[in-house]
């Protein structure tokens, strides 16, 4: 994507999450940027909510940071504000409709004792129904999982080095029943499930004490999202 383009989907993006708008019917790419945002703030149409956590949510907010691939302003789980190993910390949004298409964003974990690093989430219902891929520095792997009814399974997984403190890049495909996913370009996990059939939000998760960063997040829709956005 040349550089002036995708500037321009990232401004077209802005003003539909600053005013709590949903994508625009047969847009067939968004990206959700954090240029331009005051730092220390987050976005109208984001949820910070916690699958396991009803009380104390950890802290997101956008912060400087210009290491960034996409820019100089980031989103961040910048406080946990709980002790738990087992709480999974969300933003996200139901702004954004998704289905089928892909997924592509950019993490850097920054610290966590018990788990670092994190991924995107999508066709996500609410707190407690979604799919997660996410990437493990500590673990050296990357997994699929889905959440459903507040309860994690796991797909797939995929043995990866993965450092800390440096950008990685997860790219997520689903098309019906199929995920392919990546790491920096590499395919790892190539599978199908069919725990959720319908489309629904989008964001990002870490979980436990993880304080990881994410870049813009960058959707490509399928061709059935024409009708559904």
């Amino acid at each position: 994507m040349q550089t002036k383009w995708k500037y321009w989907i990232a401004v077209v993006t802005l003003v539909i999450y600053l005013s709590g708008g949903a994508a625009c019917a047969g847009e067939k790419k968004q990206e959700v940027s954090f240029e331009g945002m005051e730092v220390g703030t987050l976005p109208e149409a984001l949820k910070v909510e916690a699958t396991g956590q009803d009380e104390a949510l950890a802290t997101w907010e956008v912060v400087a940071d210009t290491s960034a691939p996409d820019g100089n302003n980031v989103l961040a789980l910048t406080q946990i504000n709980h002790d738990s190993r087992h709480i999974f910390n969300l933003c996200w949004t139901d702004t954004i409709h998704f289905k089928n298409g892909e997924i592509e964003l950019k993490f850097k974990a920054h610290s966590g004792k018990v788990d670092q690093g994190g991924g995107p989430i999508w066709r996500v219902k609410d707190k407690d129904n979604y799919y997660i891929c996410r990437a493990n520095p500590l673990e050296s792997n990357l997994r699929l999982y889905y959440v459903k009814d507040g309860r994690r399974k796991q797909i797939a997984s995929a043995h990866v080095k993965i450092s800390t403190g440096e950008w990685q890049e997860i790219e997520v495909e689903h098309t019906g029943n199929h995920i392919v996913c990546e790491l920096n370009d590499e395919k790892l996990i190539d599978i199908f499930d069919d725990t959720f059939t319908e489309g629904g939000g989008v964001g990002v998760w870490t979980k436990a004490d993880a304080v990881t960063s994410f870049d813009a997040v960058e959707i490509e829709f399928g061709d059935d999202e024409n009708d559904e956005q």
